[in-house]
């Protein structure tokens, strides 16, 4: 299974893939991914990066896990295949978007082109076992993605992190918020999206920020 990441991140994450957890992180993945069916495919497991490099982040939303059925999941989070249904959290999302831009909300459920603007789409785990929701957490994944958020408050200003639930508030609490906008609310999922995820008008607050620090808005 060949694997790349992006030399911009590379660069920076070199010590936390010389490190002893995540030497054990990388023997239990590949032994997963042998064994059986497991997402995103291979080559996609970095694709939040690759698509994404360290220089060209302006906005950063953390997820959770990859959705586990085939097809879906493509390495970035809320985010499937061109072509696949959408899920109901990027539903909701969708909805959001619509209700805060006066405008329709996007037929294709894969947001690479978020991802190719400026926005970091990181899930918390970066893969899964097929039909097993869950089912890496614990390996280490979560260590590496906190590295990867700590060095983006750190090394970077100016930029948007979205955090959508409880968990990816939890993550995101290392940003420096005098450095960064952090935007919080209730999750999309059907669950909590009634509970403070509509109205949050994320996608607008995020544009105006970007705007007044001189950065082109994304087109949602």
């Amino acid at each position: 299974m060949q694997v790349k990441i992006h030399p911009s991140w590379a660069a920076r994450l070199q010590s936390e893939f010389d490190a002893d957890y995540f030497q054990a992180l990388t023997e239990f993945v590949r032994a997963e991914y042998a064994a059986g069916p497991c997402y995103p495919p291979g080559p996609q497991i970095f694709n939040a990066f690759n698509l994404c490099p360290f220089e060209s982040v302006r906005v950063v939303i953390i997820g959770q896990d990859p959705y586990h059925e085939p097809g879906q999941a493509e390495g970035l989070c809320f985010s499937v295949a061109d072509g696949v249904a959408h899920p109901p959290s990027l539903q909701n999302i969708f909805k959001e978007i619509s209700a805060d831009l006066g405008r329709p909300a996007p037929q294709s459920g894969s947001l690479r082109r978020w991802a190719e603007q400026g926005v970091l789409l990181l899930n918390a785990t970066l893969t899964v076992r097929a039909h097993q929701a869950g089912s890496h957490q614990g390996r280490g994944w979560e260590r590496f993605t906190d590295a990867v958020i700590a060095r983006l408050s750190a090394e970077r200003e100016g930029l948007v992190f979205i955090l959508w639930g409880s968990y990816a508030q939890r993550k995101g609490a290392v940003v420096d918020r005098s450095r960064h906008l952090v935007l919080s609310s209730a999750h999309p999922s059907p669950l909590s999206a009634y509970r403070g995820f509509f109205g949050n008008h994320h996608f607008t607050l995020t544009n105006d920020y970007l705007v007044q620090h001189g950065q082109p808005p994304i087109d949602w």
